[in-house]
């Protein structure tokens, strides 16, 4: 039977600063270190076949964190995908998040934030929708295939990468995945079977 295990990247110096942070490469906070580290030490005894993390330096730092706590896997591919970065934030990467607030009042950011199709502003901005059309057919393309030859597998990525792949693998509804949260640092673990995802 495989495994996937989505891990969302420990909390980053623009999290920490209460920044939109999208696209902007950052990396980890002390606390993200920190949470990358206690996840390594949860899945310190499973072993991982196989690697997929964003093209993002939090996520991969993340992903690597957790190698090193590992005790029985060795030699462990790692793939690098722009296609599991988190949705970009168009003209709010780079803005505090009250200050934005203010501007633009809480309603309109919570929509920009929170929107299955609603896109913040900007000619690059990503709605969930949007970054779904990049994550999905990674999902197909590139960690299906792994899993459906047996292995265990981490993907270290991002909240919204991640809640448009969960919002498919458990058949959620626009409407449902708008409360989904996806905790930084803390592994979501699925076992694969026949072509079904089970939470474990």
């Amino acid at each position: 039977m495989a495994t996937l295990i989505l891990l969302r990247h420990g909390q980053s110096v623009w999290n920490a600063a209460n920044k939109f942070t999208g696209w902007t490469d950052v990396g980890l906070s002390e606390v993200g270190e920190a949470e990358a580290a206690k996840a390594g030490e949860e899945l310190a005894d499973t072993k991982i076949d196989v690697v997929h993390t964003s093209g993002l330096i939090r996520a991969q730092n993340t992903a690597e964190i957790v190698m090193q706590h590992n005790r029985v896997s060795s030699d462990v591919p790692t793939h690098r995908d722009i296609r599991l970065n988190e949705r970009h934030y168009g003209d709010l990467q780079g803005l505090d998040k009250n200050e934005t607030r203010a501007k633009y009042g809480d309603e309109q950011v919570h929509i920009w934030r929170r929107s299955y199709d609603v896109p913040p502003p900007g000619e690059e901005g990503e709605s969930l929708a949007m970054c779904a059309k990049r994550t999905l057919p990674y999902l197909e393309e590139a960690i299906k295939p792994d899993l459906m030859a047996e292995k265990t597998v981490l993907v270290a990525a991002h909240g919204n990468s991640l809640r448009s792949i969960v919002m498919d693998i458990e058949g959620l509804s626009k409407e449902e995945v708008l409360s989904l949260e996806i905790s930084t640092g803390v592994p979501r673990i699925y076992t694969y079977e026949d072509g079904v995802f089970t939470r474990a």
